[in-house]
């Protein structure tokens, strides 16, 4: 709830015989206190714009392909993990790939929230070292965000519906043919209480 501090002034005068002082130079009238942003109401918004996002939540399993520069592919096993958090206003996911002989060969966080300012969704990303901020916008069945690249474009596509994700991610250069160096193919294997699950306890 938003606080606004009043400010009070009093003063009195007392009638005596002596000369009045000289008159001080009128003060500059104090500027009205602004209101903080209503926290309430911000996270409304915020859980309003999340709250349609519910169809990633999940334990998801499959595989992740990707394209490298001489033309072979690598083929992870990838799983993704989907949750709310901050009591809905937010989106969390963890992606997880591993390598045949079972090491980590991949993960990366994201969260998706609602930016009040902007009035849009946005996403953070953070990835093996790198991380950044992008556009995120729901589809009828599933999302697309991006990643500017100078003139290009990294575009990641999702499409999920009836327990499974497909992604594919493509280098869009204007007046060029779509390159396509990602895709992935998940089921969902179950729900998941993370990361909202677990608190520390108050005592």
């Amino acid at each position: 709830m938003a606080l606004i501090a009043p400010a009070f002034a009093s003063g009195s005068a007392a009638a005596t015989a002596s000369p009045a002082p000289p008159a001080e130079a009128a003060k500059p009238a104090a500027r009205p206190t602004q209101g903080r942003p209503d926290p309430v109401a911000m996270m409304a918004a915020q859980k309003q714009a999340i709250a349609p996002l519910a169809f990633m939540d999940g334990e998801w399993r499959g595989t992740a392909s990707t394209t490298l520069p001489d033309g072979s592919k690598h083929v992870l096993t990838q799983t993704e993990r989907v949750g709310s958090f901050l009591d809905g206003s937010v989106k969390v996911i963890e992606g997880r790939g591993y390598e045949a002989d079972g090491r980590v060969g991949f993960n990366a966080l994201g969260i998706v929230y609602f930016d009040n300012a902007r009035k849009a969704l946005r996403f953070q990303a953070h990835a093996m070292g790198n991380s950044g901020e992008y556009s995120f916008k729901q589809t009828a069945d599933g999302f697309v965000w991006e990643i500017p690249a100078g003139p290009m474009t990294i575009r990641y596509t999702a499409t999920i519906k009836g327990g499974e994700w497909h992604e594919v991610g493509d280098r869009v250069i204007p007046g060029a043919p779509d390159v396509r160096f990602f895709e992935m193919n998940l089921k969902r294997i179950g729900d998941s209480s993370w990361p909202a699950a677990d608190a520390v306890a108050q005592e």
